[in-house]
């Protein structure tokens, strides 16, 4: 696809590996990174229309194709990292604001519910986008409202918590849908607690998933009545290994790349480990991690 880009902020051919937690990839056609509302509209206005446009949050549930993505990938700049508390309980937060970032800094000013955050390595736009959650809470039980921009008209609209159709990892929000801000409703709690609660979460992380490596957190949902973990681990594939790739030796549901690993590896390990976990159960474990790009297995690399 031929882009003429008439915009400053617009980039040609920027590497993303180092914007994702995998740090494999190759570049994006067109790369922005808008620091506020009104120069994200004003990059989105200035892109011919039906070009792709893909938001890249921190990059830690992604592979980018080695062959790159086409069209224009936009990562929301400073200000869409601002947070804000209300003493109503109140808490509105960009979309670029780190997930643990934000628990700790509503600990600290003693609003309750969003500890759970502490232990989600992405940020608040892709939280609201995937209904993240862990530790017993998700978005959907703390999220009340979100401001989202149209990539195609640059129209910037608020919906509900309700409107969004939040289930499990999923939204309706499609592909044309950025959110910029979301606000949460919580409840005011003791500091001394809540922070308590912070390093617990983080204590159990550090014991039960693969920190220090490179990975992207859990590969699979949960499937309905079970753990995606708990079903690769039963059929003995902790540590299996295909080429630069491996399952992780603590956490099934973690597949772990050797800095030498490619995105193709990492898609043809993941792929495999599917089949492998559908053929010997019958269960079809769905990725929770994006492929973005063009991926196969004989493509041109």
């Amino acid at each position: 696809m031929t882009m003429q880009p008439t915009h400053p902020s617009i980039s040609e051919a920027v590497r993303l590996a180092s914007m994702t937690t995998y740090k494999v990839g190759g570049t994006a056609e067109w790369f922005a990174e808008p620091t506020d509302l009104e120069e994200l509209r004003s990059v989105l206005g200035s892109v011919p229309r039906g070009t792709p446009v893909t938001v890249l949050g921190r990059g830690s549930n992604v592979v980018v194709s080695d062959s790159g993505v086409e069209g224009l990938v936009i990562r929301l700049g400073s200000a869409f990292s601002a947070v804000a508390f209300s003493s109503d309980g109140t808490v509105v937060a960009g979309a670029s604001l780190p997930l643990p970032k934000l628990a700790r800094a509503a600990a600290s000013e003693g609003f309750a519910g969003l500890g759970f955050y502490v232990g989600i390595p992405g940020s608040v736009g892709g939280a609201v986008r995937m209904n993240a959650g862990g530790h017993g809470s998700d978005t959907a039980s703390v999220l009340k409202s979100v401001r989202v921009v149209d990539a195609r008209s640059g129209e910037v609209t608020s919906r509900t918590a309700a409107d969004l159709e939040l289930g499990y990892r999923s939204s309706n929000l499609d592909q044309h849908d950025i959110v910029v801000q979301a606000t949460f409703e919580t409840s005011l709690g003791d500091i001394a607690e809540l922070e308590a609660e912070i390093r617990g979460i983080t204590r159990w992380r550090k014991e039960h998933q693969p920190g220090g490596t490179l990975n992207a957190g859990s590969v699979f949902k949960n499937p309905h009545d079970g753990f995606a973990g708990q079903i690769i681990d039963n059929l003995g594939l902790k540590g299996t290994r295909f080429g630069p790739v491996s399952v992780s030796e603590v956490h099934a549901n973690f597949m772990v790349a050797d800095a030498s690993a490619k995105a193709i590896d990492i898609w043809t390990f993941v792929h495999n480990i599917q089949e492998i976990v559908e053929e010997r159960t019958g269960i079809a474990l769905v990725p929770e991690i994006r492929f973005l790009g063009c991926f196969s297995e004989d493509a041109e690399q």
